[in-house]
């Protein structure tokens, strides 16, 4: 498993489920998620991705059963763009200049 480490402290408690908490519309969504989980301490299985000078498509990523949760959490706490243009959007006063 990608970002997983087999000999980790209580690896040998994971029930070996995978469950699916994304799919992004492009390689690049999918492997900066992947990363953020990584560095949250989940380990990630990344499906779709594909090889070569054009990587396109869609990426699912998987987690042991027991991250779930966990992945969820984290990956709901992302911010995207859709939510940096609201912020920017209620800083603006009504004719579109910032208060």
């Amino acid at each position: 498993m990608v970002g997983h480490d087999p000999g980790a402290e209580g690896a040998g408690d994971l029930s070996g489920r995978l469950v699916r908490v994304l799919t992004t519309v492009t390689v690049t969504e999918g492997l900066l998620a992947r990363g953020i989980l990584e560095a949250e301490g989940v380990p990630v299985l990344t499906k779709g991705e594909g090889e070569g000078p054009y990587r396109m498509g869609p990426v699912q990523l998987w987690v042991p059963e027991e991250f779930e949760i966990q992945a969820r959490l984290v990956l709901e706490a992302i911010p995207t763009g859709d939510d940096t243009q609201t912020a920017e959007r209620e800083q603006e006063g009504p004719s579109g200049d910032p208060e």
